[in-house]
């Protein structure tokens, strides 16, 4: 029974249920979410070791996401000038290296002119105060070629100054320029022309180079250089002297050309079988004519004499 107006329910109707879809999104909440499969350790590890080595190389590998890995900008940062100042100039003139020739002993680099003065007076190294050696420290210093050229190619126009400071200095003593001199200047006048103009032709560049290889081919190996005359004298009874002891060399052969030369002339069976010495002192092995004539034959008439023996084990 119920009041006037309500309807009572039929038994047969069914009760009002939610919709499937809204239940099972009501599953879906409650329960916890699945667990993800793992994946596997090495794959990820791999990859990521991969890309760590392609950024430290500056390489650049296709992402799974499809990003392309950039280079670091420290690998591409511009070092200044005046930062490696402290490597390039010697400590004694406070100047770029000229002619740098470095001490065998600790390899401290210094102007030529510079160490040579300085170890005039002294036998130590003037940046570490090393002892390079007790009565003849001039004998552990070479030419270091491969830092003048970084230092050539480091500061702009010092090649360039440098070669015409020394054409000054000659034409002011009324001296002829060596010839040396004379084709580092042609080279880095070339060199500074290349740069201002731009790249050459292809054309041009190879009919320079046939040209150029002409040239060598007509002239002699090193004519060009700076000339040393030498006279070879024997000092021992235990070899023979040589049937043309006058030579004429360029000035940037090493006393160990000159041995070898001996050594073929005579016959010896190894060119370390000999010492060469000037002034009664033995000359190093590395040592240039052109270094030989300055620190020992300075102020003398040419031809440099040159004494050889055989060799002496000094103990």
């Amino acid at each position: 029974m119920g009041t006037e107006g309500e309807r009572a329910p039929s038994p047969t109707t069914p009760p009002a249920w939610p919709a499937p879809s809204s239940l099972l999104l009501l599953l879906l909440l409650l329960l916890p979410p699945p667990p993800l499969p793992p994946s596997p350790p090495s794959q990820v590890s791999g990859w990521q070791t991969l890309k760590r080595n392609a950024v430290l190389r500056g390489c650049y590998l296709p992402c799974k996401r499809k990003q392309s890995i950039q280079t670091p900008k420290m690998l591409t940062r511009k070092i200044k000038l005046w930062d490696i100042n402290a490597h390039i100039t010697c400590r004694l003139c406070n100047g770029y290296l000229i002619d740098a020739t470095t001490v065998t002993e600790c390899l401290h680099t210094f102007c030529r002119s510079c160490l040579v003065k300085y170890l005039e007076e002294n036998n130590t190294c003037p940046t570490c105060r090393i002892v390079i050696h007790q009565s003849h420290p001039l004998q552990y210093i070479g030419h270091d070629r491969t830092m003048q050229d970084i230092v050539y190619k480091l500061v702009p126009g010092l090649q360039e100054a440098e070669m015409r400071k020394q054409r000054d200095f000659y034409h002011k003593l009324g001296m002829e320029v060596p010839g040396d001199i004379k084709g580092e200047t042609c080279s880095a006048k070339q060199h500074l022309d290349s740069h201002r103009n731009g790249e050459t032709k292809a054309d041009e560049s190879t009919n320079k180079e046939t040209s150029e290889e002409k040239q060598e081919e007509d002239n002699d190996y090193h004519r060009s250089d700076e000339q040393v005359s030498i006279c070879l004298e024997c000092n021992s009874s235990k070899l023979r002297g040589l049937k043309r002891k006058w030579i004429r060399c360029s000035a940037q052969a090493t006393v160990l050309h000159l041995k070898k030369f001996i050594a073929k002339k005579l016959n010896l069976s190894s060119f370390n079988e000999l010492d060469i010495l000037c002034n009664e002192e033995i000359l190093g092995k590395d040592h240039t004519l052109k270094f030989v004539v300055v620190t020992r034959w300075r102020f003398k008439k040419a031809p440099l004499l040159l004494h050889y023996r055989p060799k002496m084990d000094l103990l």
